[in-house]
């Protein structure tokens, strides 16, 4: 797990923490949905530290 990744992953925690706190049901789903963003956000850090997401990527610029 990178240092990214791990960031991502507390900030997840922190997240789901919040949600079992909550007692509002939608103050919990909002906390619950923002828990799995931060949860891909660590598996899409985690994809593109590895050298296999390096090699042979060729992107085109954003810009013509």
């Amino acid at each position: 797990m990178t240092v990214t990744s791990e960031v991502f992953i507390r900030h997840a925690a922190e997240c789901e923490y919040m949600a079992k706190r909550s007692r509002d049901r939608e103050d919990k789903d909002l906390w619950r949905r923002m828990a799995e963003r931060w949860i891909r956000c660590a598996e899409l850090a985690e994809h593109h530290s590895q050298p296999s997401a390096k090699v042979g990527v060729h992107r085109k610029p954003l810009h013509n």
